[in-house]
């Protein structure tokens, strides 16, 4: 099989691999999975979410364009990060500038960084059980 269609690129194998041994429940499945992930931009998987999900789907949907398969991704992202990748990037965009103006968002805005409690805000918290050594104190007075 090989020999007779050397003359095809990587397109025409993948496609032929997609519609031949592709079933209805695989292709519901990566669907589903698709539709529960949830990007988080916390976790610094930005490249390898990117890139995972545009194979899948570009596996799912061989007739579908690049950038459609980026906006699909894009969608997932949602909120502040879709946003402002949408005013960064002209709409037909590939997904190297997808990854260049995501990394440039996320490094210089709060989207990736996580709000963290400050120690001493705990310690001023006052204590709620009471020692027997407290109860043993007399009583002060600071003013008369």
């Amino acid at each position: 099989m090989r020999q007779e269609h050397v003359k095809h690129d990587c397109l025409w194998w993948k496609s032929g691999i997609i519609f031949k041994w592709a079933s209805y429940s695989w292709i519901f499945e990566i669907e589903n999975a698709f539709q529960n992930t949830i990007f988080n931009s916390e976790k610094g998987e930005h490249y390898t979410y990117l890139l995972k999900w545009k194979d899948r789907l570009s596996a799912l949907h061989p007739d579908m364009s690049g950038s459609m398969i980026n906006m699909e991704i894009l969608r997932k992202w949602g909120g502040e990060v879709e946003h402002a990748i949408k005013c960064t990037c002209a709409e037909p965009c590939s997904t190297e500038n997808y990854i260049n103006s995501m990394e440039f968002i996320i490094m210089r805005t709060r989207i990736g960084k996580t709000w963290t409690r400050n120690p001493m805000e705990s310690k001023m918290i006052p204590n709620t059980c009471k020692d027997d050594k407290r109860s043993y104190m007399p009583f002060l007075k600071c003013h008369e």
